[in-house]
This record gives C-alpha cells, structure tokens and sequence, in this order.
C-alpha cells in the first residue's frame, strides 16, 4: 500500500464513490498533466470494459477553472 493521499467521496448522482489523488505531481506543465490524465482515463476506461462494468458518459466538465 502506498502512502499518497486519496480522497474519497461519494457521488450520489452516479450512485458511485470517487477518489482523487492529488499526489504525485502530474506534469511540469498543464499540457503534460493533461496528457497524463488521458493515459490514465483511457487506462480506467480499458479496464471497465474487460469484465462489461458501464462506462458512464462524460459529463463535459472544464479542463482548466
């Protein structure tokens, strides 16, 4: 087990739990943070399919706030 910070929380529209880690650092700049979380989303999304789990439609939330 790792020793990062992970933040849970439940979603109640999604009927699910989510969980952030803010740690390690993403990328040096926003574009590699940004190309890091598409490995990562394509990674979950692979992963999701394999045992037929639904994959919820994006939601369209902003890249940058």
């Amino acid at each position: 087990m790792t020793k990062y910070e992970v933040i849970i929380y439940g979603s109640e529209e999604d009927h699910a739990f989510i969980a952030e880690v803010p740690e390690p650092p993403d990328g040096e700049t926003s574009q590699k943070a940004l190309a890091n979380a598409e490995v990562v989303i394509q990674e979950w999304l692979e992963t999701a399919k394999e045992p037929g789990r639904p994959v919820p439609a994006p939601k369209g939330r902003l890249v940058f706030a």
